[in-house]
């Protein structure tokens, strides 16, 4: 399903968007040396709820992962890339850590996430990465103009992430987004051109560059949902939510 959103509803996801924001902003500040990945998601369950908002991950159950996720965030940590089911594991200095965070409020959902290093860096290859896929998502919300097709923001995204030497995996990307979390049109990180749905004024998009640093082949974690890199090398995850307008995205999924 394609959902095309009136003005009252992207109201609505401006409020969630900036909700998902927050909460993804406070957590980077409260996630140091020493803090376990459990205690990030009862802060974020705590804040959600005090928002009046509810969690898309906590009952979904997907046909890629095992039973419900029955968690408030996705919390990866180094090799972990995707769908990181949060456990008792104390961060470290220079731990790579992604925050993935989906909310809906109003009717209306949000997603976002950001990758970023605990305490001091422990190799500059990890800074690149991280910032490669925020270039990359830059690039793509640049080409998600109005007339606009999928594959135009594909291309973006890829470029930026061929050109800095990282192999893509087309299995996950970026996807619609409005009443529910997961919707059509999918937007793989690599693509075409001028290709696949032509973008239209109110479409959500949740766009998602991701990387692993030296294979684009993912293995499941024995948890069931956590998809890590095959080869256990370092990855990265930056998304955020845009709205199509006439004069071009709006990203919804800013910290205010």
């Amino acid at each position: 399903m394609i959902e095309i959103l009136n003005p009252t509803l992207l109201a609505r996801a401006e409020t969630t968007g900036a909700l998902v924001g927050d909460i993804l902003q406070t957590l980077r500040t409260r996630s140091t040396i020493g803090t376990n990945l459990l205690d990030i998601d009862r802060w974020a369950e705590k804040m959600i709820v005090e928002a009046g908002a509810s969690s898309c991950y906590v009952d979904y159950a997907p046909s890629f992962g095992r039973g419900p996720f029955g968690h408030y965030i996705c919390t990866a940590v180094n090799d972990a890339v995707l769908h990181g089911l949060p456990h008792d594991y104390t961060l470290a200095d220079g731990d790579l850590l992604t925050l993935d965070l989906a909310v809906s409020k109003g009717g209306v959902a949000a997603d976002a996430a950001i990758s970023f290093i605990v305490g001091e860096p422990r190799s500059p290859e990890d800074v690149a990465m991280i910032d490669a896929t925020e270039r990359a998502l830059a690039a793509g919300i640049a080409a998600a103009g109005s007339g606009a097709r999928i594959g135009d923001i594909s291309h973006a995204i890829g470029t930026v992430l061929g050109e800095a030497g990282y192999p893509i995996n087309t299995e996950f990307g970026g996807h619609g987004i409005g009443s529910t979390m997961h919707q059509d049109p999918h937007v793989a990180n690599t693509g075409r051109p001028g290709r696949g749905y032509k973008l239209r004024p109110g479409l959500l998009l949740a766009l998602e560059p991701w990387v692993m640093a030296d294979t684009a082949q993912l293995v499941t974690d024995a948890d069931g949902w956590t998809l890590r890199s095959a080869t256990g090398c370092r990855t990265a995850h930056s998304e955020h939510t845009i709205a199509i307008t006439d004069g071009g995205a709006e990203i919804l999924t800013l910290s205010r």
